[in-house]
Formats: C-alpha cells, structure tokens, sequence
C-alpha cells in the first residue's frame, strides 16, 4: 500500500540552473525536464537565463525567473538588466529560491553545475530540505568535465565543496562516461562521495523526421547534393573570432565552393560583432541567425558542423550522427579543449587547437572532413547517448521506493 502511494501520488521536481551566461545550462535543463516528464509529474526550473521564455515549456513544465546576473570577473557578477546593487540582486535569487522550495515541496531538486549556486545562493535550500524535508533528494548534476584539475581542486576546497557533497546531496550525476574523463580521479574525490556518483552517459537530444529535415533543406534552397556546413558558437558572447575566421575562409576561397554555410550567431554576441558577422555573410551569401529555435533539425540537416564544442552542443550534434569540428577556447576554462581531446580520442570529433586556428587551418580540416567523413560517422553511430535512460531509471527507483 504504501509502495502504491508513493509511485501514484504527484512528484514534484525542481531544478536549478543559475545561468548567468549562454545557452549551456537552460538547454541541458530543458532537456532533462522534457524527459524526465511523466503522468503525476510536476517540473519547476529556478532559473536566471534572460532567454528561458523564448523556448516552449510542455505541460506540466514551468519555470520561475530569478534575476540575471552576469560574470564580470571569476569571482565577481553584476545584475544583467535592473541597475541595483549586485548584493541586493542576490538576496532577491536567494530569498525567491528558498521560498520556491518551501512552497512547491519538491520531492527531488536537481542543481546543475554548481554545488552551492551562484555565490552560495541555494546553500540555505539545501540546509532547508535536509533539515525540514530529509525524505526529498538532492542531486547535483555535473557535466562530464568542469575545468582543469587544478582549478577545479583549489575552487572546491576554498568554497567547501567537497563538505557539501558529502553532507547535503544525496547523488551526484555526472552527464558523461568515465572511460573518457575520470574527475573521481581528476578532482580528487573521497571514497564517501564516489559512492553517490552516477556516470548517467551523456544527454540526446530530440532526433527529427526525415521530412523535418527535408522540409528545412527546401527552405534553405538546398538540392539532395548539396553540402552544408553549419556554424554555430552556443550563445555567442565570446564566438566572434570562430565567425570571423570562418567567413575569412569563405572571403579567401578562390572559385565556387562544394557547399553551402549557415552561421548562427547567438543571441549574446554582442550587437556591434553581430552586425559585422551579418554583412560579410549577406556579401559572400551565406544565411545568418542569431538564434535558431530548434538546433536539432539543422544539425540533422548539416554535413559537417564547426562548433566550440560546449557540452550540450556536441549532445545535440552527435544525437544527430552528423560530423563534427570543434575549435575549442582555452580560456578561462580548459573544459572545452579537454572534452574535445577526450572525443577526438574516440573519433567522435576532429578539433582545432587554438592556436594552429586560422583561415588556411580551418579550410584544411573542412575539406577533408567533408571528403572524407566515414571514419567519423561510423564512430558516431556506434555511440550511444543514454544519459536520459539512466535518470529515468534513477527517478522510477526514487518514486517506487516506500514513503
């Protein structure tokens, strides 16, 4: 009886995802809470990202705005719309986060990437459910890698991380596998805390019809032969050089090229550095976005797609089986440039480090990979993304478990 009520009464789950840059973390989430989504299920995501409402929530899927802040300085954030004290701003996405809690009465809250929040915001939630609701599960969802091993070590001991992950979360879930990058190892993880640490494999996206993609082909003026390389820096506040180098490729070409490109810029690059991306493309007659809705169908429609290689981009493009460059940043954080290694190890991605980028480099790679893709695409296919199927299962343990 008791096993019944705790599988059939409602579950509520809450996610947070501070977002105080890019597109990164709300897509992750929406992915999650889209398949996670079940009969008797209610969603709820805290979140700061200033785009969340461009995106369709499904029923039984919500989310609460927190004010946005934005990374000045690794340690220092300043609110990204209203002109308040950034002190007063976190007190605001504190006090709205605890008192979400207290009044939704989560059954399971899901932190992304930040154990504590931005500037230890969810901490006083944490101590909340622990101390008032010890039956709710809290997980942090890590992605598969953060940063150097260094930095991640030092920035964990002076927060109190590693306290905190033995204390106040009941699992870890790590978006990844460990056969291509350990941070048990890296990061120097007690054997307390490994015990809560589940590899999940990492997170597919939604796959498109093939008339989706068709119907996306015709639009763009594309004939079944025609090669498309696709563009695309997440967010964009810090893609221009990858724009800029690409269409310097493009402007550089001698002759006709055998394929077309799409460049999506981002909602965040700034409005000067998207203008002089738009009029280069308009002259060399390449279509432009600054956001783009559903990536899925132009990642399934695309040959090849040059990206930076953030987390969720790859998910969405090896969820695709398309072929995939990468041109990694190396700073502020090593993450994008260890996760291209770690995939280029498996043949799943070829890259670009960044400094060997350039015009003569970029057309090297793009050519040879649109000559010669097999190796990739046969990598690709053999890769399973099963990031979603491990959480379901995790969530049907939770729920199937007595009250």
């Amino acid at each position: 009886m008791e096993w019944q009520m705790a599988r059939n009464s409602i579950y509520n789950i809450l996610m947070y995802s501070h977002d105080t840059y890019g597109l990164g973390h709300i897509r992750r989430t929406m992915a999650i809470a889209t398949h996670l989504l079940g009969p008797r299920v209610n969603i709820l995501i805290l979140t700061g990202s200033p785009i969340a409402g461009r995106f369709s929530f499904p029923e039984q899927i919500d989310f609460v705005r927190i004010p946005g802040m934005i990374k000045r300085t690794n340690d220092e954030y300043l609110p990204l719309s209203i002109k308040i004290n950034a002190k007063h701003a976190l007190d605001i996405r504190r006090n709205i986060i605890t008192a979400t809690a207290k009044t939704f009465q989560p059954h399971l809250f899901i932190v992304d990437k930040e154990p504590l929040g931005l500037k230890k915001e969810v901490l006083p939630t944490l101590q909340w459910l622990r101390r008032c609701r010890p039956g709710t599960k809290a997980i942090l969802g890590l992605r598969d890698i953060m940063d150097d091993a260094a930095t991640v070590k030092a920035d964990w001991q002076e927060k109190g991380v590693y306290h905190i992950l033995d204390e106040l979360y009941s699992e870890i879930w790590i978006y990844g596998h460990r056969s291509f990058y350990d941070p048990i190892r890296e990061y120097g993880i007690s054997e307390a805390v490994s015990r809560k640490i589940h590899f999940t494999g990492y997170i597919p996206r939604k796959i498109p019809s093939k008339e989706a993609v068709r119907n996306l082909k015709k639009e763009h003026g594309l004939r079944d032969d025609d090669k498309l390389v696709v563009v695309t820096t997440g967010g964009g506040g810090d893609g221009y050089t990858v724009m800029h180098t690409f269409l310097a490729m493009l402007e550089s070409s001698q002759g006709a090229l055998p394929f077309k490109s799409i460049v999506i810029t981002g909602p965040f690059m700034p409005v000067q550095e998207r203008k002089m991306v738009l009029r280069r493309a308009r002259r060399l007659g390449v279509r432009t976005y600054h956001f783009y809705r559903q990536m899925e169908k132009i990642f399934a429609a695309a040959d090849l797609v040059v990206s930076m290689g953030g987390y969720n981009t790859l998910c969405e493009i090896l969820s695709q089986g398309t072929v995939s460059l990468v041109i990694p940043r190396e700073t502020p954080r090593k993450e994008q440039l260890l996760r291209a290694q770690a995939f280029h190890r498996q043949d799943l991605v070829d890259y670009i480090p960044w400094r060997e980028f350039t015009p003569d480099s970029l057309r090297q790679k793009v050519f040879a990979l649109l000559e010669n893709s097999q190796p990739y695409k046969d990598a690709v296919s053999r890769f399973q993304l099963s990031g979603i199927e491990t959480m379901r299962r995790r969530l049907h343990d939770f729920r199937c478990r007595k009250v």
